[in-house]
């Protein structure tokens, strides 16, 4: 072969080179384009998701300078743990409970929350499913750490109502006197019957409850449709806040709401201006969340689909947060976002840095 020939050879094979390059290019700038961003834009801002795997009913409470979140079993965890140094960057640490007591039937364990126990350790209230009624019931598990991994010897559940369609979404909650306190939801929608929110005390150390259950609130408005489920507390100024989600997990409809409390047994008021948190043009289905602090900052943490994705099993429930901001006393949810946004500061000390290093939510 002469000189000239390897030449065109030579240019040849480096124009499709170059060609191929380009396309690659091209095509990666595409693929960027069309996949939804999650979590870290930089080192001022965010976008949701801020965790794009499946992480329904997703709750969470700082110890230290890190962030532990549980949800809804996922693959084959039970109760799977995430964690976070600054609530946008998350990454999967674990089962916090990989096994479950003897009443309870693997593949249905809701709904997980922690908090700090008085005498030391973490709690952790779920709902499983109880294999003598046939219902979802509530247990609780004990561990020295927030990532577990959890205890629970019991041989009944905490809490279970067959005759009102189970009982699930427990949430712990310990009041500014130091009380403690569970809110929870009977499963009516099960069974066709109303589904209320309920609360009970607790003992100091979490372990039984005390005293009688009362009802707060049940389905009554549109927006809610045939359900109320995932309750919690919160505490803001002074005030009592009763956050929940209402009508079907798995459509557009699902929305947050709140109602006003004059103490943790009641009696409670919704917010006329409910829902506060709805579908729109980046997530659909929002709700069951969770709220923190984080340098006097309040933020709500939340399941939410992608638009169009509904009811899918990929890319399921992803995590979204967004900031809430107190006006004239009320929660105005500035979501769901879409767009980048100013990130969470980091913590300084103080005294909410504390409540939540104790792992003691909604003080």
């Amino acid at each position: 072969m002469d000189v000239t020939a390897r030449r065109i050879r030579y240019r040849r094979a480096a124009m499709i080179v170059t060609l191929v390059v380009a396309l690659a290019a091209v095509l990666g700038a595409a693929l960027r384009w069309y996949a939804p961003a999650e979590g870290s834009v930089d080192a001022q801002s965010f976008v949701n998701p801020v965790h794009a795997g499946n992480s329904p009913d997703p709750q969470a409470i700082r110890v230290g300078s890190t962030w532990y979140l549980v949800h809804t079993n996922s693959g084959r965890q039970n109760v799977p743990v995430l964690t976070s140094p600054d609530l946008v960057t998350w990454t999967p640490t674990g089962d916090a409970l990989p096994t479950l007591p003897s009443w309870a039937e693997p593949g249905r364990t809701w709904a997980p929350e922690i908090i700090g126990s008085a005498p030391g350790g973490y709690l952790l209230f779920y709902t499983a499913a109880d294999r003598a009624s046939g219902t979802q019931c509530i247990g609780r598990a004990a561990a020295d750490s927030p990532a577990g991994p959890y205890r629970d010897d019991s041989t009944t559940p905490l809490v279970c109502s067959p005759d009102q369609g189970g009982a699930i979404d427990a949430s712990p909650f310990r009041d500014s006197d130091g009380s403690l306190w569970l809110v929870w939801k009977n499963d009516g929608n099960a069974i066709g019957a109303d589904t209320w929110l309920w609360s009970q005390r607790l003992s100091d150390d979490g372990s039984a409850l005390v005293g009688e259950p009362t009802q707060l609130l049940k389905q009554t408005s549109a927006w809610e449709g045939t359900v109320v489920e995932a309750p919690f507390f919160w505490r803001h100024d002074g005030r009592l806040f009763l956050f929940y989600s209402g009508n079907d997990y798995a459509s557009k409809a699902y929305a947050e709401g709140y109602a006003t409390c004059d103490t943790p047994a009641g009696p409670c008021e919704k917010a006329s201006e409910n829902p506060i948190l709805r579908s729109d043009s980046a997530a659909s289905g929002p709700g069951h969340a969770t709220m923190v602090e984080y340098d006097g900052r309040t933020w709500l943490l939340y399941h939410a689909w992608q638009p169009g994705a509904v009811g899918t099993n990929s890319p399921g429930r992803q995590l979204w947060l967004d900031e809430v901001t107190w006006e004239d006393g009320r929660p105005h949810v500035h979501g769901p976002t879409g767009t980048a946004q100013p990130r969470p500061l980091p913590p300084m000390d103080g005294p909410n840095s504390a409540a939540l290093t104790a792992g003691l939510s909604g003080i």
